[in-house]
C-alpha cells in the first residue's frame, strides 16, 4: 500500500462533520463502557454496539465517497487510475471481511 503521508486528504471540506461524528462515537463508547461497568443486560449493550458500528460505517462511507470524488477522480484524469482503484478495492475487501 502506498504511503498516505505524501497525499492530500479529499475529505477536507467534510472534516468538521467527520470530527463531530467521531466525537459522538467517543461518547457512545464511554456510554457502552459505563453499561458494562453497571452490568447492564447483554442485549442492551449489544444494541448500543450495533449503533456504534453503524456510526463507524457511516463515517467510513463518507470518507470513501470523498476519496472516490477527489483522489481517485484526480488519478483517473491524470492517467494513474488503476493503482488508486486497486488500492480502494483492497481496502473494501479488508473492510467487508468483518
Amino acid at each position: 500500500m502506498k504511503s498516505a503521508t505524501r497525499r492530500t486528504a479529499s475529505y477536507t471540506d467534510d472534516k468538521r462533520k467527520i470530527l463531530v461524528r467521531l466525537r459522538r462515537m467517543e461518547g457512545q463508547i464511554r456510554g457502552i463502557a459505563g453499561m458494562v461497568e453497571e452490568e447492564r443486560y447483554c442485549i442492551e449493550v449489544l444494541q448500543q454496539l450495533a449503533s456504534l458500528r453503524a456510526a463507524a460505517d457511516g463515517v467510513a462511507l463518507k470518507l470513501l465517497r470523498d476519496h472516490m470524488d477527489g483522489c481517485v477522480r484526480r488519478a483517473v484524469e491524470g492517467g494513474n487510475g488503476k493503482a488508486e482503484i486497486d488500492e480502494v478495492m483492497e481496502l473494501v475487501r479488508r473492510y467487508t471481511r468483518s
